[in-house]
């Protein structure tokens, strides 16, 4: 083998070797730059509904839909308090396209979102809050809720994106064979 072949073949080596740990810094840098929650990894975390309501600790519900800009703006900052409070509040992620959560909507009168409940440790509703609110009156009824204190910013509403839920009483209805809530979508 020539002298210039051999350099040619180690150079080559070199960067290859070069290209391969450079996309693994990459691979490694994306992986763990995302320190910012999305609503898809809150929703994929969040506490099952019906284990929120039996565990005797209070619930933060959400309801909220992936196209929804003030949900998604406030992703971030719930994922920061749902670390922050994890071991003494459930948070309950209930998208409103899914018509399983047809029920919950019509029970909590969900007509925007994101569309806050916050459920006392029995699984009471004891306070509501509707749009985009920011973290530390989040934080300041958190606090409250695992107190066992007053919410005090119940009520309270902010920016919110519309949503008209396909729900409807057919409670005088005798073919609705005694259901409380039926989907216009057929």
């Amino acid at each position: 083998m020539s002298e210039s072949n051999l350099a040619t073949r180690v150079r080559n080596f070199i960067v290859a070797l070069a290209a391969i740990v450079l996309s693994v810094l990459i691979v490694l840098g994306l992986r763990t730059q995302s320190g910012t929650a999305t609503l898809a990894t809150l929703a994929e975390t969040s506490t099952p509904y019906e284990v929120a309501l039996s565990n005797g600790q209070p619930t933060l519900l959400e309801f909220y839909a992936d196209w929804c800009t003030s949900c998604q703006a406030m992703a971030s900052d719930l994922g920061a308090l749902k670390d922050e409070y994890r071991d003494r509040v459930n948070f309950v992620m209930l998208n409103v396209d899914n018509t399983k959560w047809l029920p919950e909507m019509a029970e909590y009168e969900v007509d925007g979102i994101p569309h806050f409940v916050f459920l006392d440790r029995d699984g009471r509703a004891i306070a509501q809050a509707i749009g985009e609110q920011p973290r530390s009156i989040v934080a300041q009824n958190l606090d409250a809720l695992v107190l066992d204190r007053t919410i005090p910013f119940a009520k309270s509403t902010g920016k919110t994106s519309e949503f008209q839920p396909f729900v409807k009483s057919n409670a005088d209805d005798p073919r609705s064979h005694g259901s409380q809530v039926q989907s216009d979508v057929q």
